[in-house]
C-alpha cells in the first residue's frame, strides 16, 4: 500500500510538472471549463461532485475551499489529469459505456464488477433506495431504465448510472455510462477511478 501511494505522489508530481509545460493557465481554463482567478493565492476553482475545490497555481496543490485541508492523493491525480487532458471538446450529449473508451475493451468486465454488480448486490430490486441515495449525490433524472441518474462531476465530464430491476430469471443490473467526450477530459484508467469513486458515493 505504501509503495501504490508513493507511485501515485509520484506521478502527481510528473503531472504538475507537464502542466507547467503547457501553454498559459488562462487557455487552461478555458480547454478544462475552469476558473482561473491568477497565479499566487489564486489558481483553478472547479466543482467536484458538487463540491467547490481550489487548484493553486503554479505550485498546483489542490484543496477543499471549504475546508481548506489538503485533498487526497487520488484526487489530486484525478483533477491533474483533467486539466492537462482537457482539449475544449463540447460534451457530446450521448451516452457510452466503458467498452467504448479508448482500450476499455480490456478492462470492462473488471470495471462492471467494481461498480455495476457492486451496486446491484446493494440495492437489488430496491428502486426508492437507489433513487434516495441519486439524489443524495444531486443526481439528474433521466428516461432510461426503471430509473436512471445524470452526475456532473466536473465541469466538463458528466457520468449516469442506468439500473433495470429483476424478474423471477433476470437479477437486477445497474451500469455506468459516460458522455461521449469523456476521453477527450480524461484518460481511459481514470475514468475507471471515476466510476469506482462515484460508486463509492452511491453506495455510503
Amino acid at each position: 500500500m505504501a509503495d501504490s501511494h508513493q507511485q501515485l505522489t509520484g506521478r502527481v508530481d510528473e503531472l504538475r510538472l507537464a502542466l507547467l509545460e503547457k501553454e498559459n493557465p488562462h487557455n487552461l481554463a478555458c480547454l478544462s471549463g475552469v476558473e482561473f482567478h491568477g497565479a499566487g493565492t489564486g489558481g483553478f476553482s472547479l466543482p467536484l461532485f458538487g463540491r467547490t475545490v481550489n487548484v493553486s497555481y503554479p505550485d498546483l496543490v489542490a484543496c477543499d475551499i471549504q475546508t481548506g485541508l489538503s485533498l487526497p492523493v487520488a484526487t489530486k491525480a484525478l483533477l491533474l489529469y483533467y486539466l492537462i487532458t482537457a482539449d475544449g471538446t463540447p460534451p457530446e450529449g450521448r451516452w457510452i459505456g466503458f467498452a467504448e473508451l479508448p482500450d476499455g475493451r480490456f478492462y470492462n468486465q473488471a470495471f462492471q464488477g467494481y461498480t455495476g454488480q457492486e451496486l446491484a448486490r446493494r440495492f437489488g430490486n430496491d428502486l426508492t433506495a437507489f433513487e434516495w441515495a441519486a439524489s443524495k449525490l444531486d443526481g439528474m433524472k433521466l428516461g432510461y431504465g426503471d430509473a436512471a441518474f445524470a452526475f456532473h462531476i466536473l465541469p466538463r465530464v458528466v457520468l449516469a448510472v442506468v439500473y433495470h430491476l429483476g424478474e423471477e430469471d433476470f437479477p437486477p443490473t445497474c451500469q455506468i455510462l459516460f458522455d461521449a467526450s469523456a476521453s477527450h477530459y480524461l484518460p481511459t484508467d481514470v475514468c475507471a477511478i471515476l466510476g469506482s469513486m462515484l460508486t463509492r458515493k452511491l453506495l455510503v
